[in-house]
């Protein structure tokens, strides 16, 4: 089984805001393959299903993107996986916006919720895909991750989510070098 986490912050006030493009993926995975990502396990929502034959938990972690480590730490832990089965999904100021990049490890790049799975983990040696959400030169970080995108902005999220779902299905069938390849 591989796993697919989402990284995002929990409650309605948060939807479609730039920090919660990991959870706006996942949604469209669990939409594309028909998987109900809504059981509650641990702190997470959690769906269990199949894409392109390959079994898959596909997770939305509800601590906040701060905590999301401690989150995929049990999950790994409880489905007795490695972080070599592990995707996780986020949004990255520093890429303009829909801006897709795959990695087979590295740093967080000072993104909290990497920076927790990291830490969890004791390891930047697992797959990531970072959505660029671009970035307020003269705004605060904090107020710009959390905002919402306008609509010209939704447009350009909106082909990005489809070409990060496109890239999940890829990451579980040929692997993260294809994702590298294919989508970079």
């Amino acid at each position: 089984m591989k796993v697919v986490v989402g990284i995002g912050n929990p409650g309605k006030e948060y939807d479609g805001t730039r920090h919660n493009v990991g959870f706006d993926v996942v949604d469209l995975v669990a939409r594309a393959d028909d998987i109900d990502v809504t059981r509650k396990r641990f702190d997470a929502l959690v769906g269990e299903g199949t894409i392109s034959g390959k079994r898959v938990l596909l997770v939305k972690p509800q601590t906040f993107v701060n905590n999301s480590g401690l989150v995929v730490r049990q999950v790994l832990d409880w489905w007795q996986l490695s972080s070599d089965d592990l995707l996780v999904i986020c949004d990255d100021a520093n890429l303009p916006l829909g801006k897709l990049r795959f990695r087979r490890e590295g740093s967080s790049g000072g993104h909290r919720g990497l920076e927790s799975v990291i830490a969890h983990l004791a390891t930047e040696e697992f797959s990531r895909l970072r959505v660029g959400i671009g970035r307020d030169a003269e705004g605060d970080l904090v107020d710009h991750v959390l905002s919402r995108f306008s609509s010209v902005e939704r447009k350009v999220m909106e082909e990005a989510y489809i070409d990060a779902s496109r890239g999940v299905t890829v990451w579980l069938v040929r692997g993260i070098e294809d994702c590298m390849n294919d989508f970079n």
